[in-house]
């Protein structure tokens, strides 16, 4: 190890947990601000090629051991399925709805099906995502 792998691991550390946190406030501020799934999963997925490039890859499947094929795959089920059960009440096909929560720490809330549907957007690109680049990435 060189002096500046040292460097670059140390400071992925640091990066990768702040880069993730952002992710996520993008994520669940995206459905009454700029953001959502889509670039909250882009965000995330730049975290992780952060820690593949600062480490190698067996060292990031122990710290990440998720098979992202099927993070994808269920990223596009949650979302089918998010978009589909509005059918099922004789709603429109993606058809959001909502509702306040009175939650105990948080005071009154809103929940609404949308954050479901980000999140399985969310889930979907970084599957995909970081399966095209380990892809890319792999010598063959």
């Amino acid at each position: 190890m060189k002096f500046t792998d040292i460097i670059l691991q140390t400071t992925t550390k640091v990066l990768v947990f702040i880069i993730l946190t952002y992710s996520v406030y993008i994520l669940f501020a995206g459905h009454h601000n700029p953001g959502g799934g889509f670039i909250g999963g882009l965000i995330t997925a730049s975290s992780l090629v952060l820690l593949y490039m600062a480490f190698d890859v067996q060292t990031v499947r122990k710290i990440v051991p998720f098979d992202f094929k099927r993070v994808g795959a269920i990223g596009v089920i949650i979302a089918l399925l998010t978009g589909t059960s509005a059918l099922l009440f004789g709603a429109p096909f993606l058809f959001q709805t909502f509702s306040y929560v009175d939650l105990p720490v948080f005071g009154t809330r809103e929940l609404a099906t949308a954050v479901l549907f980000d999140l399985g957007v969310y889930f979907a690109v970084i599957g995909t995502a970081i399966t095209i680049i380990l892809s890319i990435s792999e010598d063959r």
